[in-house]
C-alpha cells in the first residue's frame, strides 16, 4: 500500500534558486527510501516541502500525497493536524532543534498535550515510555539537552518524532556529528522501530554507505532532481549514472587498495540553483559528457529492473518495472 506519493514536486525559493525541480517519489508503509546528495542538492528542501516548513513566499508546486490526501492543498488547520500525528521530522542537528531552556520529557509531552489532548500526568508517562522506547532511561527526562550526549540528544529527537504514532518518519542526516559507535547505534534503532511500527522511513544523508546498508531503496539528487533511483545496494555498487558513480566512488572501500591509496572525487561544485547551467546540469563537471548534454536535459528513464537514470549514456533496453512493482519497492 502506497503511504506516501510525490508527483512533479518543484521548490523555488524567493531569490529565484530552484531547489527541487520535477521530483517524483513513492514509498509505502514498512519501507525505508534513501536521499543522498551534495550539500546544496534540495535534499532538506524536499523534506521541508513534504510537511510545508518552507519560508513564506517559497514558491510550491506539484502533489505531495500522504495516504491519499495533498498536504499542499490542505487548510492549515489540517495542516497542523499531519504534522506529528501523520507525519515527523527528525531534524538535522540535535542541540539546535532541542530547545536548550526546556527538560526534554517536556519536550516529548509537548506534541502529545497538543495533538492527543492527553493529561499533563499521561503526557509525562509517555515521555518516559519513549524514552525507554529508544534507549534512554526514564530519569533523562528530567534532563536538560546540554546534559545530554550527542547520541542521547538525537535519540530524543526520535521519541519526539514517535510521540504521537505518526506513519512516516523523515530523518534529516540523523547521524550527522556521531562518532561510528553511537551512528551505528542509531542506525539500528531506526531500523528496528520501521520495522516493529511498520513506518514509512524517508532518510536523508551524503553518505550512500550508510544508505545503502539501512535502506530499501535510494535516491539520488544533484541540483534539484532526482538523477537515479532504485534498490539501494544496486545503486550503492553499480549506479548507472555518473555523478552516482563518483559519489560512491568518493567513499573509500575497506579491502580496496586502489580506493585507500587513490581515493576518487569529483572536481568543481555543485551549480547556483539560481543560474543552473543549460541541458543536463551536471555537464559541467561530467567526465562522460557529450556535446547534446550541454542542450538537451535528461528525464529519468529505465535502467534496469526496478531503477531509473537520467543520463544520454543510460539504454533503455531493459523492461522497466510496472507501477505495482514501484509501488512494491521491486
Amino acid at each position: 500500500m502506497t503511504l506516501l506519493e510525490v508527483r512533479n514536486l518543484d521548490v523555488t525559493y524567493p531569490s529565484g534558486a530552484a531547489a527541487v525541480r520535477g521530483v517524483d517519489l513513492l514509498l509505502a508503509a514498512g519501507q525505508k527510501l534513501g536521499i543522498a546528495g551534495e550539500s546544496g542538492c534540495g535534499k532538506s528542501t524536499l523534506a521541508l516541502a513534504l510537511l510545508r516548513l518552507l519560508p513564506t513566499g517559497t514558491r510550491v508546486g506539484g502533489e505531495v500525497l500522504l495516504d491519499g490526501e495533498d498536504i499542499l492543498t490542505m487548510r492549515w488547520g489540517q495542516v497542523r493536524a499531519v504534522r506529528w500525528a501523520g507525519a515527523s521530522i527528525v531534524f538535522q542537528g540535535a542541540m539546535h532543534s532541542l530547545n536548550p531552556v526546556h527538560r526534554v520529557g517536556d519536550q516529548i509531552s509537548e506534541p502529545v498535550l497538543l495533538h492527543r489532548k492527553a493529561t499533563p500526568a499521561a503526557a509525562k508517562q509517555q515521555a518516559g515510555e519513549l524514552l525507554e522506547h529508544v534507549g534512554l532511561p526514564v530519569a533523562r527526562a528530567a534532563a536538560y539537552p546540554h546534559e545530554l550526549s550527542g547520541g542521547q540528544r538525537q535519540r530524543v529527537m526520535i521519541a519526539m518524532a514517535l510521540a504521537c504514532a505518526p506513519r512516516l518518519i523523515i530523518a534529516d542526516e540523523p547521524t550527522t556529528a556521531l562518532d561510528v559507535m553511537i551512528q551505528a547505534q542509531i542506525l539500528r534503532l531506526i531500523e528496528q522501530l520501521v520495522a516493529e511500527q511498520n513506518l514509512g522511513l524517508i532518510m536523508i544523508s551524503h553518505d550512500l554507505a550508510v544508505l545503502a546498508d539501512t535502506c530499501d531503496r535510494l535516491a539520488v539528487m544533484y541540483a534539484g532532481r532526482v538523477v537515479e533511483e532504485g534498490p539501494a545496494r544496486e545503486v550503492h555498487e553499480g549506479a548507472r549514472h555518473p555523478y552516482a558513480k563518483a559519489l560512491s566512488a568518493a567513499f573509500p572501500r575497506i579491502g580496496d587498495r586502489a580506493s585507500r591509496f587513490t581515493p576518487r572525487g569529483l572536481a568543481g561544485d555543485p551549480p547556483d540553483p539560481a543560474a543552473l547551467p543549460s541541458g543536463c546540469a551536471f555537464h559541467p563537471r561530467c567526465p562522460v559528457a557529450l556535446d547534446s548534454c550541454a542542450v538537451d536535459d535528461q528525464a529519468l528513464r529505465v535502467a534496469g529492473p526496478g531503477r531509473r537514470a537520467a543520463c544520454v549514456h543510460v539504454s533503455a533496453t531493459v523492461p522497466g518495472p510496472t507501477t505495482e512493482d514501484a509501488r512494491n519497492g521491486t
